[in-house]
């Protein structure tokens, strides 16, 4: 058996255990295939550590930066009360009306609000309106814009709020200084401002499984 093979087959058994499936996601999955989106959605496992980071925070509002299909949108939607709030920025018009439907469908549309466009744009507006500090943030966008993203996220929080980077691993790229792919770039910008930040403490971490070799940054905002 292959060492991938086995990471698929570990995170079966642990999605079958502990993140089984239901329509709604199930369908979101299929919807976005369908559309020919990119397959590049959070495992069902990692969904439900979104959820259970939300859930741990007490979260009533979230702001995700990445759309895509709408999956891990949903994940973090059913975290939220019935009168939170979850905003989330989607560059692709045409993936921004595949989560929309697959949110709908999930019965959460009266608590997401998704918004088209470079989130570079849309993170300005969306700070122009004053909402509250958002309890969690969740970064899963271009990958160039990291430093970027942060730096809104940090904007659009206060002490006590959760930023989650992820894909931070690169396929181990990140590690390498002298990697000039944008991606790596951005991601070793993202890190390394998470440790210099004085208000942001943050950890890293490695993971296998469905999708490969990977991982993700987390970093709590202080006061």
């Amino acid at each position: 058996m292959s060492e991938s093979q086995l990471w698929d087959d570990v995170d079966t058994y642990f999605i079958s255990h502990l993140a089984p499936d239901d329509e709604a996601l199930a369908a979101a999955r299929r919807e976005s295939d369908a559309a020919g989106l990119p397959p590049v959605n959070v495992t069902a496992n990692q969904g439900k550590l979104l959820q259970l980071l939300a859930q741990l925070q007490g979260a009533r509002t979230v702001l995700e930066i990445g759309t895509l299909g709408g999956y891990s949108t949903i994940w973090l939607g059913r975290a939220l009360p019935a009168d939170g709030r979850l905003v989330t920025l989607e560059y692709n018009a045409r993936h921004a009306e595949v989560a929309v439907r697959n949110i709908a469908r999930a019965g959460l549309d009266a608590l997401v609000d998704v918004r088209v466009g470079p989130a570079l744009e849309s993170l300005p507006k969306l700070a122009d309106e004053n909402p509250p500090p958002f309890d969690l943030v969740f970064i899963d966008a271009d990958k160039g814009n990291n430093p970027h993203y942060l730096e809104w996220a940090l904007r659009l929080t206060s002490a006590g709020s959760l930023i989650v980077l992820d894909n931070v691993v690169r396929g181990g790229r990140v590690a390498d200084a002298g990697d000039s792919a944008g991606d790596v770039r951005g991601t070793r910008a993202a890190i390394e401002l998470i440790g210099s930040h004085p208000r942001l403490s943050g950890t890293a971490l490695q993971t296998v499984g469905g999708k490969g070799y990977d991982g993700f940054a987390l970093a709590r905002v202080l006061p």
